[in-house]
C-alpha cells in the first residue's frame, strides 16, 4: 500500500483481524485473565470425508494456530471487576462452530451464571462446521437455552460482532445480546451477501450486511471502535442503575436500562432488582416518529437525552 494513501481513523481497525489473545490483551486487566478448558479439542463422530478427513484437518489446524479450538474462554477482571469472556478464532478453520465451540460458551454461560458475573462473547465465524453436520447445529440450542437462564438471572450479556460474523453463530448466541455491539465495517449476516443476491435476483443496496447498515435496520445496538472497547465495555458490564448507565457518553447512543419491578413486586429504588438491558441507535431514540429526524444528530441526540 502507498505511504501517500491516507486510511480514516474511524475504519482502521477493521482493515485486519486479530485473534483471541488480542482481544484478552485489551480487555481484561494485566495479568487477571485465567483460562478454562484450554485442551478441549474436536473429535470425528461422523467420520467426516470431503477433500481430506477431518481427523487430519483438525490437528493441521491446531499445528498452525497453536490453537484447540475456534474459541477461548476465561474469567477476569475489567477495571477490577470480575467478568467472563469466550473470544472466537477466525484462523481455526473459519471459526466454525462446532461441538467443542458449543460445549465452552456454554460452560462460559455457567461460569457467569454461577459466579453472577457479566458475560462477553466476542464472535468472528463463518458459521457450523460442516464437517460435525447435525452435531455443529445442535450447538445453536444449547447455547440459546443457557442464555436464557441467564437472562432469567438477569444477568447482562453483551455479544461483540466483528468480522465476519455469519451463519448459525449469527442465528444463536451473537445476535441474543442484552447489547449487542458491532465493530466497525463487521460483515454481518447469515447467509452470504453473494448467496443472496443470486437467490432474489437482484443487486443488494451498498454496504449490504456491513456493520452500519445492520445498525441503521436495527439488528446491531452500536458501532464502538476497538480503541474504545474495553471502556465500553466496562461500563455495560457493571452499570447497575440508570444512573450509571447514563455515564455512558463516548459514544452517540441512549441505553435504556429498565428495572423489571412489576413482576418481582420490589421496590423501584431496590438495587437487587431484576435489570433488563436494551439499546436503540440514533434514528430511534425518540419516541415520537414525527421527530426522530430531527435527532439524528449525535450531538443532539446525547444532549437531548444524558
Amino acid at each position: 500500500m502507498s505511504e501517500d494513501v491516507e486510511i480514516p481513523e474511524d475504519i482502521a481497525c477493521i482493515l485486519f483481524r486479530i485473534g483471541s489473545k488480542e482481544y484478552f490483551d485489551i480487555l481484561f486487566d494485566p495479568g487477571s485473565f485465567k483460562e478454562f478448558d484450554k485442551r478441549m479439542r474436536s473429535g470425528d463422530p461422523l467420520k467426516f470425508v470431503d477433500s481430506k478427513r477431518y481427523r487430519d484437518r483438525i490437528p493441521e489446524a491446531i499445528r498452525k494456530t497453536s490453537l484447540s479450538d475456534a474459541v477461548r474462554w476465561g474469567t477476569g477482571t475489567i477495571d477490577t471487576k470480575p467478568a467472563v469472556i469466550a473470544a472466537m478464532d477466525f484462523s481455526f478453520i473459519g471459526g466454525s462452530m462446532g461441538s467443542v465451540v458449543g460445549e465452552k460458551i456454554g460452560r462460559a454461560i455457567d461460569k457467569a451464571w454461577k459466579t453472577k458475573a457479566p458475560l462477553l462473547v466476542i464472535s468472528s465465524s463463518g458459521g457450523a462446521r460442516m464437517m460435525e453436520g447435525a452435531l455443529s447445529l445442535m450447538q445453536m440450542a444449547k447455547t440459546s437455552a443457557k442464555l436464557a437462564r441467564l437472562a432469567e438471572a438477569g444477568l447482562p450479556y453483551l455479544s461483540l460482532l466483528t468480522d465476519p460474523t455469519t451463519g448459525g453463530v449469527t442465528a444463536s448466541y451473537a445476535m441474543l445480546g442484552d447489547v449487542n455491539i458491532a465493530e466497525p465495517g463487521a460483515l454481518i449476516g447469515f447467509a452470504g451477501p453473494r448467496v443472496i443476491k443470486q437467490t432474489i435476483g437482484k443487486d443488494l443496496p451498498p454496504g449490504f450486511q456491513r456493520a452500519e447498515f445492520v445498525l441503521d435496520h436495527g439488528f446491531a445496538d452500536m458501532i464502538v471502535h476497538r480503541k474504545d472497547l474495553k471502556r465500553g465495555t466496562e461500563y455495560r458490564c457493571h452499570a447497575s442503575t440508570d444512573q450509571d448507565a447514563k455515564r455512558i457518553d463516548h459514544v452517540p447512543f441512549r441505553i435504556f436500562v429498565q428495572e423489571d419491578n412489576r413482576e418481582n413486586g420490589k421496590d423501584k429504588d431496590d438495587d437487587r432488582c431484576r435489570i433488563r438491558w436494551s439499546c436503540q441507535g440514533i434514528h430511534n431514540c425518540c419516541k415520537d416518529t414525527d421527530k426522530r429526524e430531527e435527532y439524528r444528530n449525535a450531538d443532539h441526540c446525547r444532549d437531548h437525552f444524558f
